[in-house]
Formats: C-alpha cells, sequence, structure tokens
C-alpha cells in the first residue's frame, strides 16, 4: 500500500470552514493529521534502528532514496507497544515549523479514511482524562458517534527533537539529513 500526497492543492474545505484530516487508529482510538501536513502511507517496511535514541524512535527507513527518522506513535504517547499487524502502516509526514521542516514516518497500527471536519465540530481539548500530553492535540473532532483527537503534527516532535533524530540518521547511514522542502 502506499499513497502520495506530492501535490501542493488549493483546498476548497478551507473555505467551507472545514478541516480535511487523515483518519488513523492507535488501539480503539481514532486520531488525525492534517491531511496537507501528509505526504504518503506506506505499508511497514524495514527500519534500521539507531542507536542511542528513545524507545520511541525505530530507527530510519530508506525510502525511495530518502533516509528518514520513523516513530512509533503508540510509545511516543505512552500507550503498551502492539505487535504489528496487516493493517500496521507507516504515515510520512511534514513536521517542525515554516523556519525549519522535516519529514518523518509514523507507525500507526491503521488508518481509516479522509474525513472533512466541519470547524464548528471541533473543540479544544478537555483538561483532563487524556492518555497523551495535551501540548500534542490540536483539538477535539466530533465525527458522526465518535471522536478523531486531532494532533499538531508540529508538536508531535519538536523541532529540536526532529533536528535531532534527522542528524543521528544522517551519521548512522552517511547520507545528508532529509528536509522538507519550503
Amino acid at each position: 500500500m502506499s499513497v502520495t500526497n506530492d501535490q501542493p492543492t488549493t483546498d476548497p474545505a478551507e473555505f467551507a470552514g472545514e478541516e480535511k484530516i487523515l483518519a488513523f487508529c492507535l488501539g480503539s482510538e481514532d486520531y488525525g493529521l492534517e491531511i496537507l501536513k501528509v505526504r504518503e502511507i506506506i505499508g511497514l517496511i524495514d527500519i534500521t534502528p539507531l542507536p542511542r535514541t528513545p524507545d520511541y524512535v525505530k530507527g530510519v527507513m530508506n525510502l525511495r532514496g530518502r533516509i528518514i527518522p520513523v516513530i512509533d506513535l503508540r510509545l511516543k504517547f505512552g500507550l503498551p507497544a502492539a505487535e504489528p499487524t496487516k493493517e500496521t502502516c507507516v504515515i510520512v509526514v511534514e513536521g517542525g515549523t515554516d523556519d525549519e521542516r522535516t519529514t518523518m514516518g509514523v507507525v500507526v497500527d491503521s488508518v481509516r479514511e479522509v474525513q472533512d471536519i466541519p470547524r464548528s465540530a471541533i473543540e479544544e481539548a478537555p483538561a483532563f482524562g487524556c492518555e497523551i500530553p495535551l501540548d500534542y492535540i490540536q483539538g477535539m473532532g466530533k465525527v458522526k458517534d465518535r471522536v478523531v483527537v486531532l494532533l499538531d503534527s508540529a508538536r508531535v516532535l519538536s523541532t529540536s527533537e526532529m533536528r535531532a533524530l534527522t542528524t543521528a540518521a544522517a551519521a548512522e547511514t552517511g547520507d545528508e539529513p532529509v528536509r522538507a522542502a519550503a
């Protein structure tokens, strides 16, 4: 499975008061990332571990000649580890700030679909009962009878964490760090 999103698009949903997100699952919970930050969705491929990195860092992968760091969102969020299944995949996202962007892969249990969530159906995250740190959460989207936790891709990994991972990946493989085009 491989889906790419390399084309910059003019998103009519922006003008209709909707957020376009890619919904995915970690355990029984639904999460979402802004679709314009998603570059690609791929099946789980070989990941080369990196020494002396946090547990949530799976390592690096070679994606068509580009070496990118890969993290396991379950471990990053303090959830229990899970064995990969046929639905486990890597979402390749662009993270960071406008000044410094980095491409990384995030391992998730499964991908659901691209959804349009009206801005009126998005609320701030509650201050309690959440398993992941609130600074990763952009909001809570109400979709039919369920809630989608909307993640802020720029905060899932801080700029300093992303810089350290891309530098470690480059040092381990001898390649240049991959940075997204600004």
